[in-house]
């Protein structure tokens, strides 16, 4: 069983939230780049269906909906307000340990 990696303490002994190290944050270029590379598809292919993803995923978070797809996890709402002209949420991720792909999975590879 692998251990997730572990995120630095960015919050400091003040309390205040830091920005975070920008090699822990996964920008869409960079996570464009890693579907590609695991996918037989070309790169302007795989970008406007990973754009219409995360943006069907993000509007079902900002209405409240949970959010459930293996094997990034299940995703709630917590708690969601409005400042200015930000929708700001807490969310809840719960992963399994270790994602497994079923038989009921459409996209699971068979092992050759």
């Amino acid at each position: 069983m692998t251990k997730p990696a572990q995120v630095a303490d960015t919050a400091g002994s003040s309390g205040l939230s830091a920005a975070p190290d920008a090699s822990l944050v996964l920008r869409k270029k960079e996570l464009i780049d890693l579907v590609v590379e695991r996918c037989p598809v070309k790169k302007r292919d795989a970008k406007p269906a990973i754009e219409a993803a995360l943006a069907v995923l993000g509007e079902a978070l900002s209405k409240g909906r949970e959010v459930n797809i293996p094997p990034l996890g299940k995703i709630k709402v917590k708690r969601s307000k409005r400042v200015g002209n930000a929708q700001i949420s807490t969310l809840h991720l719960r992963q399994a340990d270790r994602p497994t792909a079923t038989a009921d999975d459409p996209l699971a590879q068979t092992e050759e």
